[in-house]
């Protein structure tokens, strides 16, 4: 099948609590100094939101461990479940926070350890890719994840689309994020978001940059949205995503 390896990057990620299913999320990839990293939001992890510190769960539950439906060795796009747990023996949190920002970022980093069987199709948050296409408001983006546990066929993700709505290099909030306007749902939490492009793009330095092959910029991690009747998602940056994973040693 002509799969894009785009749709490799994005996991399903399925949180539990004592073997008990409590919610659906999206997550994806990138290595740090130590090795392979599950990239995901903190309100995934700490079954609680980020805003208000309410638990997410009907069950009254805060996960104890995440499951994540990674790409065979050798064979993408088939599933290979793999099992890891959020707290150490001594009960602390396994996974990691940004560096400066820490539980104000809703995003964390989680340290893999059962990886036997599995390949990694990644993203570089310092290399965000591109080949300096221009984004700016009104560019297409998607996010790649799994909205209500959806995939898009062979436990693809489904690819949301929609338009950067602020400027990308201001801070929504006075925080490392800006905001889209996409019609996004919950299971999309952790995706990746990326622009992608075939063809051609707006190039930085001015004009139209013609490609042989599409070219992908990664642009961060999508985080919910503003409200629930909003249709506007943030967005962390890949730069602030870079820190985490740099400070990781």
């Amino acid at each position: 099948m002509a799969i894009t390896t785009e749709s490799y990057r994005s996991l399903f990620l399925q949180m539990s609590a004592k073997g008990i299913d409590l919610a659906s999320g999206s997550g994806f990839i990138c290595f740090g100094p130590t090795g392979p990293l599950l990239i995901t939001n903190r309100h995934n992890v700490t079954g609680r939101d980020q805003r208000t510190g309410d638990n997410l769960s009907r069950y009254s539950e805060v996960p104890d461990a995440i499951s994540i439906r990674h790409n065979r060795s050798g064979r993408p796009g088939q599933v290979v479940v793999k099992d890891e747990a959020l707290f150490d023996d001594q009960g602390e949190p396994r996974w990691v926070e940004h560096p400066e920002l820490k539980a104000k970022a809703d995003f964390v980093a989680l340290p893999l350890t059962n990886v036997a069987d599995v390949d990694f199709y990644t993203y570089d948050p310092s290399e965000p890719g591109g080949q300096g296409m221009t984004i700016g408001p009104t560019s297409v983006v998607s996010v790649l994840g799994f909205p209500f546990g959806i995939s898009g066929g062979s436990s693809l993700p489904v690819w949301a689309t929609g338009f950067v709505a602020s400027e990308p290099d201001a801070d929504f909030d006075d925080l490392p994020t800006f905001l889209i306007d996409c019609r996004t749902r919950k299971g999309l939490s952790g995706s990746p978001v990326i622009a992608y492009r075939y063809g051609s793009a707006d190039y930085e330095g001015g004009g139209i940059i013609a490609f042989d092959k599409p070219v992908t910029r990664f642009l961060g991690i999508y985080a919910g949205r503003v409200n629930p009747d909003a249709d506007l998602g943030i967005v962390w940056k890949a730069t602030a995503i870079a820190d985490l994973v740099n400070s990781i040693t």
